[in-house]
């Protein structure tokens, strides 16, 4: 198994978990990240390596990202696994996937690539690729059967582990946030290549709203040791330490939950914000390059997986030059101040989080034993 940043981590973890229920005699090995390992990964590479986004950036680290990915495969040929797993990552597991295909190794990929949002040609290579493909969202299968793609929609796991209903007062208890503060969520990103692009405006966009709403409090959870010290710097270089704003170490939905809004880097983290029911901002910035070449690319106006999966802006998307600290500070109070949002959204959000729910991690373990069946 190969996850290359928390989402995928998450996602791994989970069906660790559920293989395992079925099939004790397993043993996991590959990349994953510290909840992929608590569940039982042997991970013989830091999963940091391979959390790298956007073009520039990635050709940047491309000489040690090929590297490693030629010392997994022979890995991988010489222990000929039952069946290799790629989590996301496509443009790291596909080519992985394709290698260890062509040696009789059975391969599932876990999380379409976007192809209904940008470079639909992936789905060529895909098939190549992948004897399975794990889709998370209902309308992904049927773009993958008209390739003749093996496809199997499992649901989301983050829709299972969330409970439906209103845990605000939960979480403000959890967190020891007094009744009286206003709570506001910042989530720039779980890559460090996201948090040097959105820290900065991140935490100017808090400062706007501080001095417009004197008793708000900001809760920043972050997912890596290396993400906070990135945040922490830009703190400093901003000289915010003034600000009400708690850095916390993971504890993202609680954070989330314990909000009344969100400013969010766009990614599984909003998905995880609509399934908690509260309006947000989705905000992103990659290098100005790599921006332009996906913008290009891009076939629907939307790039929020909550957007996406409503077909309409149900939320703001700020992006790269609109990401602006005036920006997001005003599109963020506009919506926590807006009463038909507050009564508009909540009710949105939990029909998209009964569509996901679908007890993913044990569809996504049942179609992983077939294939391994079927070699």
């Amino acid at each position: 198994m190969v996850a290359g940043e928390s989402s995928g981590d998450f996602l791994g973890s989970q069906l660790i978990t559920a293989l395992r229920r079925r099939r004790p005699d397993l043993s996991f090995a590959g990349i994953g990240g510290p909840r992929m390992q608590a569940a039982g990964l042997d991970s013989w590479y830091p999963m940091e390596r391979l959390a790298v986004r956007g073009y520039f950036e990635v050709l940047r680290h491309y000489p040690g990202l090929l590297a490693l990915r030629r010392r997994l495969s022979k890995q991988l040929i010489a222990e000929q696994p039952s069946a290799f797993i790629g989590i996301d990552a496509p443009d790291f597991n596909l080519s992985l996937e394709g290698s260890l295909r062509r040696r009789g190794i059975p391969t599932v990929h876990y999380v379409s690539p976007s192809v209904w949002a940008w470079r639909g040609g992936r789905i060529k290579r895909i098939a190549r690729s992948a004897n399975h493909l794990l889709a998370l969202f209902p309308f992904e299968p049927a773009l993958y059967q008209q390739a003749g793609i093996g496809v199997s929609y499992v649901g989301h796991p983050l829709a299972d582990e969330i409970p439906l209903g209103d845990y605000t007062s939960i979480a403000r208890e959890q967190l020891r946030i007094p009744k009286d503060r206003r709570v506001f969520a910042l989530l720039p990103g779980s890559r460090e290549s996201e948090l040097q692009y959105m820290a900065q405006p991140f935490i100017r966009a808090a400062r706007i709203i501080a001095q417009r709403l004197p008793s708000t409090q900001f809760l920043v959870p972050l997912a890596t040791r290396a993400s906070r010290v990135l945040f922490e710097k830009a703190l400093y270089e901003e000289q915010a330490e003034e600000l009400p704003l708690t850095i916390l170490f993971g504890h993202a939905p609680e954070a989330v939950a314990a909000s009344e809004a969100a400013i969010v880097a766009s990614g599984t983290a909003t998905l995880e914000t609509a399934l908690l029911g509260k309006p947000m901002v989705i905000a992103y910035r990659i290098s100005p390059w790599s921006w332009r070449l996906m913008k290009r690319m891009r076939y629907q106006p939307w790039v929020g997986l909550p957007n996406i999966i409503a077909g309409e802006f149900l939320v703001p998307e700020l992006l790269q030059d609109e990401a602006t600290p005036e920006n997001l500070a005003q599109a963020l109070l506009n919506i926590s101040q807006d009463p038909a949002v507050r009564e508009r959204l909540p009710e949105r959000f939990e029909k998209m989080h009964r569509l996901l729910r679908r007890d993913a991690s044990q569809r996504a373990a049942e179609a992983v034993l077939r294939c391994i069946k079927a070699a």
